[in-house]
């Protein structure tokens, strides 16, 4: 090869390495850019989600969603420099994301229901929740699946979007409860002395709340008894304490004043019928 025929592959080489070099340039700052960009948002999408007080779990999900958005920008516009159609290449990722989310709707709807929990939080860990059918103390919340610890310690695993779509009773939600229990007594017995003996049983107790003030009134009159609604507040970690405590309280405090409590009765009629001839 001789120096013309050199010089002639050189000058031809020249504009094109000068093209392509600065594309390739163009394309590493692009991502270079790009990665420290994604890593300044995800720190500043931390900062905001930590500050408006978002469960962990959904800070660190949303952060690398963020980061993951814009690698995902700087390399569609790092392809560009170098002359790719990139409105086809969206178009083909959209319609790949398209066929995943429908083979994955029920996972994608129970993720939604959990991102949306976890942003509104009708319940947090710790709750007592009847929901599903189940009632029970919220152990975890996942992005798929919430966990619940039933009273009779059963682990109760139950789908975020089967969640969302039933209705939630959070029982101890507005932080304190009221407990509705019924005393029945004789017709016989005294009714203000029964309703002053379950007032003195709940004031008694350690963890009935003079605020909002108990409760006992005469509720009904039975086929058998006069039945008094007994209602003391309390914290709900104490509900079963007091529910207990007070119906004994309350048997023993009848037994000691001769109040009785009457057990279910009825009358039966006979009739003599003559015997025909």
């Amino acid at each position: 090869m001789n120096q013309e025929t050199i010089q002639q592959v050189v000058d031809s080489a020249i504009p094109m390495v000068t093209t392509y070099g600065m594309r390739i340039i163009g394309a590493v700052l692009i991502l270079v850019i790009g990665r420290i960009v994604s890593s300044l948002v995800g720190r500043l999408v931390k900062k905001a989600l930590l500050r408006a007080k978002v469960e962990t779990s959904l800070v660190g999900f949303l952060v690398s969603l963020t980061k993951i958005g814009v690698i995902v920008f700087a390399v569609i516009a790092a392809l560009a420099k170098f002359g790719v159609e990139t409105t086809s290449f969206v178009a083909v990722m959209g319609a790949v994301g398209f066929a995943i989310g429908f083979a994955l709707q029920g996972s994608l709807s129970n993720f939604a229901a959990g991102v949306m929990i976890l942003l509104f939080k009708p319940i947090k860990v710790g709750d007592l929740v009847e929901t599903s059918g189940y009632l029970g103390t919220i152990k975890n919340i996942g992005l798929f699946v919430t966990e619940m610890d039933t009273l009779d310690n059963r682990l109760i695993i139950i789908p975020n979007g089967k969640l969302t779509s039933d209705v939630i009773n959070n029982v101890n939600a507005n932080g304190l409860r009221r407990v509705d229990m019924t005393a029945g007594i004789s017709y016989d017995d005294d009714m203000n002395l029964a309703k002053k003996l379950c007032m003195e049983v709940m004031v008694n107790h350690p963890h009935v709340l003079k605020e909002p003030v108990p409760v006992t009134a005469i509720s009904e009159m039975g086929d058998s008894s006069v039945n008094l609604i007994v209602r003391p507040w309390t914290h709900p970690d104490y509900y079963w304490d007091v529910w207990f405590d007070v119906t004994q309280g309350i048997k023993e405090a009848f037994d000691a004043n001769g109040i009785s409590i009457p057990f279910p009765q009825q009358d039966v009629h006979l009739h003599r019928m003559e015997a025909k001839d």
